[in-house]
């Protein structure tokens, strides 16, 4: 079997009312799994690579219930811990019309929010690893949650093993004691080999002002001389890392987005097709599909260009998918590529 890839981070329930209803209407919810490394793990398992994800559940109905759902999609959980009293939930009001989206988190005192640093044994978990991916919403949870990230940071890189982030900023999840944000996620960068991030997260993590994406449609063009010397000044900041990305998503109404992305790899720009998607199903999840498929695709292929044709339309088929998780397969995706 191929070597595997390793991601970390808490897996959540995730409660929806139906028909765009609000959180305070109707009696119903719909439920589900979720959290965004959770989330890369299932996609990258449904693409049929080795993946392995690193957790913490209740030991309760709801959190083996977390653990059969992650099974079902083949994931190694065989490292996953068990402890605490619940697990995090989130619920979802989806968006309609001129209302936005509501997302509310309840995630305090979490299974997985009350992790202790020293609860996972790395070692035996990159013994057989590729890669090993994380996010700053994982680092924003905990001090010992955030501990326990750059633990594995450190011995995956003195262990061979690559790793790959997701900046994943939350400002509503850094509430501990001493958390900086900033300082943070430019730490987790500077590890990584891969960067991954929507153009709000790199200012965050790097301080340089975003370029603005506003497409109304497929015609848009982006001004590939600024995104250049915006890569140039990010490479000083981050000079380990080889490939940076951006997902770049223009909201032109709840249901209608624009959609594309930009890679910058060894000195040069890759830019793909803008996605014009309408109507948007269900956006949440977009960006781990996104990440997925380009871990996923650089494992299969050498050429940049199509990694990144291939990450942005798995993102954008994502947008007709209802839950959290990308359930497209690879032909599906290419198919949609090609189109």
């Amino acid at each position: 079997m191929d070597k595997k890839i390793v991601t970390f981070g808490e897996i959540l329930l995730r409660l929806s009312k139906e028909n765009n209803f609000r959180l305070s209407q109707g009696r119903q919810f719909n439920g589900d799994f979720g959290g965004s490394e959770a989330n890369v793990a299932v996609s990258l398992s449904v693409l049929g690579d080795n993946v392995e994800f690193v957790t913490r559940v209740p030991e309760s109905p709801i959190g083996n219930a977390a653990l059969m759902h992650l099974r079902e999609f083949g994931l190694d959980t065989s490292h996953i811990v068990k402890g605490g009293d619940r697990l995090g939930t989130y619920y979802f009001e989806s968006a309609a019309s001129m209302r936005n989206s509501v997302v509310v988190y309840d995630r305090n005192n979490s299974s997985f929010y009350s992790l202790k640093h020293g609860d996972i044994d790395w070692e035996p978990i990159f013994n057989d690893a590729k890669i090993f991916h994380c996010s700053g919403i994982t680092c924003a949870m905990s001090r010992d949650a955030l501990d326990t990230t750059f633990d594995a940071l450190e011995l995956a890189e003195r262990m061979g093993v690559e790793i790959t982030c997701d900046i994943n900023y939350r400002k509503n999840l850094w509430h501990y004691p001493g958390a900086n944000a900033k300082a943070t996620l430019h730490k987790l960068m500077e590890y990584s080999s891969f960067i991954f991030g929507d153009q709000n997260e790199w200012e965050v993590g790097s301080s340089l002002k975003h370029i603005p994406f506003e497409a109304m449609d497929s015609s848009y063009k982006i001004d590939e001389d600024a995104y250049i010397a915006y890569f140039k000044e990010l490479q000083k900041q981050f000079p380990r890392c080889k490939r940076m990305l951006i997902a770049l998503r223009n909201q032109i109404a709840s249901s209608h987005h624009t959609l594309t992305g930009v890679l910058y790899s060894e000195g040069k720009l890759y830019k793909t097709k803008i996605y014009d998607i309408n109507p948007v199903v269900d956006p949440m999840g977009c960006g781990d599909a996104f990440v997925a498929a380009f871990i996923h695709a650089r494992m299969k292929w050498a050429d940049d260009q199509r990694c990144l044709d291939f990450s942005i339309a798995a993102s954008a088929i994502k947008n007709t998918i209802i839950g959290d998780q990308n359930i497209a397969i690879e032909d599906e995706i290419i198919e949609v590529m090609n189109h």
